[in-house]
């Protein structure tokens, strides 16, 4: 009877909000707003999440690279600097400081580094300012040669749209194979740069059978990274104006996986450079992640006011309702009477406050959770992000309105619950 009871309870609530549509729709829309704040904006930063993730991760953000540390300090600042600050009580190995990484410093790197998901790239800058040449075409001559290995395009974040990536034997050889980089084929090809494949263009004089083709990555004011050829390391040993030093990058499945992958990195490459404990390290790891911990960090930050921007409307939405609910008890004193006088206890009455509060919640939720994902995904569709449902913040806006129905009802319910049947019956 109790279970009756309690479902007759519910059912008087849902037949009393429908009866009240204005009053209801008004308190609905209040609560909708609130979580369509939450909602809204936690998706929209998921998807500018996600889009940075991405671009990030395009520029290689989830690697690092290892060069040699010189006696020169670099300008512009950055980690290059930290050559001049070598640590008090420790001393420079003057024979390794200037000594660049030779090419089986970085082979044996590569076959000894084992952390978990990680693959290593060796590659060498070849010579800068190139003019490539293909029949009567030719390009400014501001392409970059670079020799790397099988996986240098995944570590420096190229993505290959046409053709095949660099093989063993291409690295064992040091053949004249090439990919290249979207702007030369664009120069060289005009508006089919997938022509490029299997033809022999002219670096330096001589021929280069091109075997890809890079997707472009655009170019910022520092690097032009379209504006590249990549072939193997082993080939650019041909050129005398070749950078004198190996540089090896490690890409980690995850950003968060970078520092302890370095600093495994520096253990091993510490002992295959010979290093003593008491010597500081003669090279430089370098990570490209600290501009995406710098945005996702200024994301987190607006993630919380979002936070607070929804829990301040959802607050005022609970004294909005419970002012409802109070206004409710007052016009319907004399039905509490009538429920009482014919057998209600006082429980069952505060049972269908407390339902019609948490009723209009739960529909404020379910509508501002609808608006709130449908706002959010406009901005990830123009991020290109894909359809994205925060469901962590769904569930939570759910418990929220819930808490707040039960909040604002407790007590007008309570209020309704102690009303004398009698003096209920005689309420004006």
């Amino acid at each position: 009877m109790a279970g009756m009871t309690s479902l007759d309870s519910l059912s008087l609530a849902w037949r009393t909000v429908r009866a009240n549509k204005l009053r209801t729709s008004i308190t609905v829309a209040i609560i909708a707003f609130g979580i369509m704040a939450l909602i809204g904006i936690i998706t929209a930063i998921e998807a500018m999440n996600q889009s940075l993730k991405e671009s990030f991760s395009s520029m290689g953000t989830n690697a690092f690279n290892i060069r040699y540390k010189n006696s020169r300090v670099r300008m512009g600042g950055g980690r290059g600097s930290d050559v001049a600050k070598s640590v008090r009580g420790q001393k420079e190995k003057k024979s390794n400081l200037d000594k660049p990484i030779r090419k089986e410093d970085a082979e044996f790197f590569k076959k000894t580094y084992s952390f978990p998901n990680a693959f290593v790239s060796i590659y060498r800058r070849g010579p800068g300012g190139q003019e490539i040449h293909y029949q009567d075409k030719k390009t400014n001559p501001q392409i970059t040669i670079m020799g790397g290995d099988e996986n240098y395009l995944a570590v420096s974040g190229y993505t290959l749209i046409q053709g095949r990536n660099l093989n063993e034997q291409d690295l064992q050889s040091g053949r004249n194979i090439c990919i290249l980089g979207n702007a030369v084929a664009v120069t060289l090809f005009g508006d089919k740069p997938e022509r490029c494949l299997d033809k022999v263009i002219r670096v330096s004089g001589a021929p280069y059978r091109v075997v890809g083709l890079l997707k472009a990555k655009g170019s910022s004011a520092m690097m032009r990274q379209d504006d590249v050829i990549v072939t193997t390391y082993n080939n650019i040993r041909k050129y005398g104006n070749a950078s004198n030093s190996y540089l090896m990058g490690v890409m980690v499945s995850n950003v968060k996986d970078i520092d302890p992958a370095a600093g495994q990195a520096t253990a091993v490459f510490r002992s295959i450079r010979k290093l003593m404990p008491t010597e500081t390290d003669n090279f430089v790891i370098e990570k490209s992640d600290k501009f995406a911990e710098m945005f996702i960090g200024f994301l987190g930050s607006i993630t919380g006011s979002a936070g607070a921007i929804g829990l301040i409307t959802l607050i005022g939405a609970a004294i909005g309702l419970m002012n409802i609910m109070l206004v409710a008890v007052n016009e319907r004193t004399k039905e509490v009477g009538l429920i009482k006088a014919i057998g209600g206890k006082s429980k069952n009455v505060r049972q269908q406050f407390l339902y019609e509060s948490v009723i209009i919640s739960l529909l404020g939720a379910f509508f501002g959770i609808l608006l709130g994902v449908g706002v959010g995904n406009i901005f990830a569709a123009f991020l290109k992000t894909g359809f994205i449902i925060p469901w962590g913040w769904v569930i939570t806006g759910i418990v929220i309105c819930t808490a707040v129905g039960l909040g604002a009802g407790i007590y007008p319910a309570m209020k309704a619950a102690k009303l004398n049947p009698i003096n209920a019956l005689r309420y004006e």
